[in-house]
């Protein structure tokens, strides 16, 4: 321990000759924080710590000390001028102006017209550059609970001190930056670290931090309105507080923002804006997380400070801090992320269009830089608690990596419990990244009317390699129906080959109880409280003896494909048990999907069939980061997902069982700026010579009769419909839409903005041939709950098919995911 102390100040003690080093302080001797350091006429900044400490490169130049509310100071550095600094700052005289009665005359007003006017003159100004870029995140936890729901909460406790507060995440990230505007930014991370991990990649980078007061919006859960967007007068009203001369004698003047509704996704505090030019000199806003529909969240805070350059004559941001504060379940957690811009190049010419989708990449051993790197590289110094934290983190991740630590680790978490034979049970080798799981068998506990009451567990061997993320795993599962007596098995094998292309393939054989519709439409468990307590078994099963062989991968970036084969001996089932909790005068349905009077006939007769399948799927122009350890692909919401299938029934016992079909499919979600999210999901698809196959080959479509809901949005299944009314062996089309307007409407309707929820229209259909198009329009509320609990979802769901046909109440619980 004394021996990396020393070290590490060594190599501090070092890289600081080649550094200009200080402290900013007011004239009570308080440490200022964030304040914006650069030198005059040039790109060349950074800012303070929490401590008011900085550190920048030594140069013959006047150094510029700025800071809101205090005078602009400049400090004349040279050759011989002493490496550290102590620097001062007198309080600005602001003239404060009187409160305006008369709103068509307040003066705040022509200033933020005069801003929104100038937006885009100011805006282009900065659209190609490159720069050099550093983040730090740091997050924190404070006065952790010691239990939480009766539950021991110890997962900190060796980072916690006294008060049980400590550092849970600190990183740090030095990358290159190119830009032009719209849209394109391109980065390449030459340094990375983390705290606690030496083979860790921080998340922190540019993209995440582009937030432009410019713009109409600014880029969050939920979009958030710009103070000064064209339409911005229908959100705030503005105040002008005061105004006072910068160091260039520019006035510069001081706006209050409020919010015309606290419930709409808008911003609070403070804008700084430069007489004239029109130019933002400062941002001092903050926005709360039931604004911006992050529930966590309480407050979110953004302050940017801008620098003028007069050679180019040119406002430019050269820091940024985003803070904010969360909690849930009695866990408070607060940090943020602080940003230096430096070195500005804007004779950078505009990047031309081009294929490359490559948008952040990690230079080859990014993660692996010394602390001689990051002490000559920092522009913002440690404070001494995030220094501790390093040298902390360093000391606890060498213990947990020995094999003696994870060996010790390993026999205390091995032990078995009593009530693991029930529970479940994993045994780990954490030193060789191994584990062997037992399910338990209590797990898989259900009932049907095919099996009564069935038991299911598994045992599973897993080994991962945490370098390139790929793993190999493979197991089996059991299930035995205590009615129909029958024990069924399945073997697997499944490995990740590599997480740059995400190839994997995997194998599988056995028999097992299988649903009609392979989708699985219904739960094992909504199935079994649906029977048990309301004598609605809507599930229909198969018996199915396989074995099965897949491989996907990305083959170009954008461009997927899969194909599997499987050959399978299909056998019908019939009901074995009358079992009931409730309503035990009312007889089941059969389990044929195709009568449910029918108890003697079944849906299908027992034969043998193989299938091949090939898909494809395309994600246009698909942006994507670069790591050493993946690949990882960027949502887009700027072109829709299609995807191709073709599958082919082969060899059958007969022949009239051999088909094929080909189908496309399209997923597309488009975000509204601040007016929501709508979501599109399309598929058809069209059968050949299958006049004759099973019913377990048909297209099916994921109804819904149990008016329960538990996924994030309905884009893939009916609300109304039941479950094999419309599957068919021949053309079929489906839709889904649904639109979330993320408070856009439900901000501005009194009490009912209350709720803090959104809005959902839907709407879906269903064609096929022999049937009238089926219809579904639904209108709900999401983030519904109690407090931050929001987990649920409610709609009102109308069918139609030639007229009315029925409606219904669909209960939406997303955390279960079920």
């Amino acid at each position: 321990m004394k021996n990396s102390i020393l070290l590490w100040f060594c190599f501090i003690g070092a890289t600081a000759l080649a550094q200009l080093q200080g402290t900013v302080r007011d004239e009570k001797g308080l440490p200022l924080p964030q304040v914006s350091i650069y030198y005059e006429n040039t790109y060349i900044g950074t800012t303070t710590n929490e401590k008011g400490q900085f550190e920048i490169v030594k140069l013959p130049k006047t150094l510029v000390f700025q800071y809101l509310g205090y005078k602009t100071k400049r400090e004349v550095i040279t050759e011989e001028s002493s490496s550290l600094l102590a620097i001062q700052l007198a309080e600005e005289n602001i003239t404060l102006n009187e409160v305006v009665i008369n709103k068509k005359a307040n003066p705040a007003n022509s200033i933020i017209k005069s801003a929104i006017a100038a937006r885009k003159d100011n805006a282009i100004k900065n659209q190609n550059f490159s720069a050099d870029f550093y983040s730090r995140g740091l997050f924190k936890i404070n006065k952790a609970p010691k239990k939480i729901m009766g539950q021991k909460f110890d997962a900190f406790d060796e980072i916690l001190d006294s008060t049980r507060s400590g550092i849970l995440y600190l990183s740090e990230t030095v990358s290159k930056l190119t830009y032009s505007k719209p849209n394109r930014l391109d980065e390449v991370i030459v340094a990375s670290k983390v705290s606690g991990n030496d083979n860790g990649f921080s998340f922190n980078n540019a993209a995440s931090a582009e937030f432009d007061f410019y713009e109409n919006t600014l880029p969050f859960e939920v979009a958030a309105i710009s103070p000064l967007a064209q339409n911005a007068f229908n959100y705030y009203t503005y105040q002008l507080e005061g105004t006072f001369f910068d160091d260039q004698l520019q006035q510069v003047n001081k706006i209050k923002v409020t919010p015309k509704r606290e419930s709409e996704p808008t911003f609070s505090g403070y804008m700084y804006i430069v007489d004239d030019s029109w130019a933002i000199y400062a941002v001092d806003l903050s926005i709360s997380g039931k604004q911006i529909q992050l529930a966590a969240l309480n407050t979110l805070s953004l302050n940017q400070r801008f620098s003028y350059n007069k050679t180019d004559r040119r406002w430019t941001k050269n820091t940024q801090k985003l803070t904010f504060e969360a909690g849930m379940m009695q866990i408070h957690i607060t940090g943020g992320f602080t940003y230096v811009y430096s070195n500005y190049n804007f004779e950078q010419k505009p990047l031309a269009k081009t294929n490359k989708r490559e948008v952040l990449r990690f230079e080859p051993n990014a993660n692996k830089k010394d602390v001689t790197y990051w002490n000559a590289s920092r522009p913002v110094p440690l404070t001494e608690e995030e220094s501790t934290d390093y040298l902390k983190k360093e000391l606890i991740q060498t213990k947990k990596k020995s094999k003696t630590y994870l060996d010790s680790v390993d026999r205390k978490t091995n032990k078995l419990g009593f009530f693991d034979i029930i529970t479940g049970y994993t045994y780990k080798n954490s030193y060789l990244k191994k584990e062997i799981a037992f399910d338990g068998f209590l797990k898989g506990v259900e009932f049907n009317t095919v099996q009564g009451w069935n038991l299911s567990t598994g045992i599973s061997f897993r080994k991962r390699n945490s370098e390139d993320r790929t793993y190999y795993s493979f197991g089996t599962s059991v299930n035995y129906g205590i009615d129909d007596q029958e024990f069924r098995g399945v073997l697997f094998y499944n490995q990740k080959l590599s997480n740059q292309t995400q190839a994997k393939w995997g194998f599988s054989g056995g028999s097992e109880l299988a649903q009609f519709n392979s989708n699985n439409p219904i739960s094992g468990l909504v199935n079994s409280v649906s029977t048990l307590f309301f004598k609605d078994n809507y599930a229909k099963y198969y018996a199915r003896n396989f074995i099965e062989l897949n491989y996907g991968q990305e083959v170009l970036n954008g461009i997927f494909l899969s194909g599997k084969v499987d050959f399978s001996e299909r056998k019908p089932e019939f009901n074995h048990s009358d079992y009931v909790v409730y309503n035990k005068s009312t007889p089941y349905t059969s389990n044929n999907p195709l009568d449910p009077s029918n108890y003697t006939t079944a849906a299908i007769e027992q034969h043998q069939l193989g299938k091949i399948q090939i898909q494809a799927k395309f994600r246009f122009k698909q942006e994507y980061w670069s790591r050493p350890d993946g690949k990882f692909n960027l949502p887009n919401s700027t072109y829709p997902e299609l995807g191709l299938q073709w599958e082919q029934g082969v060899a059958g016992s007969n022949k009239k069982y051999n088909y094929s079909v080909v189908s496309g499919s399209l997923d597309y979600g488009l975000a509204l700026r601040n007016k929501g999210f709508l979501s599109i999901r399309a598929e058809a698809g069209q059968f050949a010579q299958a006049q004759t196959i099973a019913f377990v080959d048909y297209k099916h479509f994921n109804g819904n009769q149990t008016h329960f809901g538990n996924e994030e949005q309905y884009l893939n299944r009916f609300n109304l419909l039941p479950y094999y009314s419309s599957s068919t062996n021949d053309a079929f089309l489906q839709i889904h839409t649904e639109h979330d307007d993320q408070g856009y409407i439900m901000n501005k309707i009194p009490l009912l903005n209350k709720l803090q929820s959104t809005l959902l229209l839907g709407y879906h259909n269903l064609s096929v041939p022999d049937h009238l198009p089926y219809h579904e329009f639904s209108i709900g509320l999401n983030n519904l709950g109690i407090g931050k609990a929001k987990f649920f979802r409610i709609d009102y769901v109308r069918s139609y098919q030639n007229g009315y046909l029925d409606d219904g109440v669909i209960f939406g619980v997303k955390i279960l995911n079920l």
